[in-house]
C-alpha cells in the first residue's frame, strides 16, 4: 500500500503540477478540464483511462458536455499518495 502524504509533502508535490490542480480538504487532488464539445471531452477521458490502467491507479471522473472533472485519491490509503501526483503529472502531459 502507498504511504499517505503529509500536508507539507502534498504542497511540495502540488507546486510541481499545473496551477489548475487543487487539493480541497487535503484528501483529493482535483482539476477541471474544458473542451469545445462532448466528443473531445470523451476522447480525453479515454486517454486518462489508458493511463489509469497502465498505472493501476483509477481516478474518479465526471464527464459533461465539454467538461471533465478529475478527482484523484488513493482509496486504499484514505487520501493522497505519490501515486496521485504521478497520475496528475501524466494527465497534464495529455493536454500540453
Amino acid at each position: 500500500m502507498s504511504k499517505l502524504l503529509a500536508a507539507d509533502e502534498i504542497q511540495t508535490n502540488l507546486a510541481k503540477l499545473d496551477l489548475e490542480w487543487a487539493t480541497p480538504g487535503q484528501a483529493t487532488l482535483t482539476r477541471v478540464f474544458n473542451f469545445d464539445d462532448f466528443k473531445q471531452a470523451l476522447a480525453f477521458v479515454n486517454k486518462i483511462g489508458d493511463l489509469a490502467e497502465e498505472l493501476n491507479h483509477h481516478p474518479d471522473i465526471e464527464l459533461n458536455y465539454g467538461k471533465v472533472v478529475v478527482n484523484l485519491t488513493t482509496h486504499s490509503a484514505g487520501g493522497l499518495t505519490s501515486k496521485d501526483f504521478e497520475l496528475a503529472n501524466q494527465i497534464d502531459q495529455l493536454v500540453s
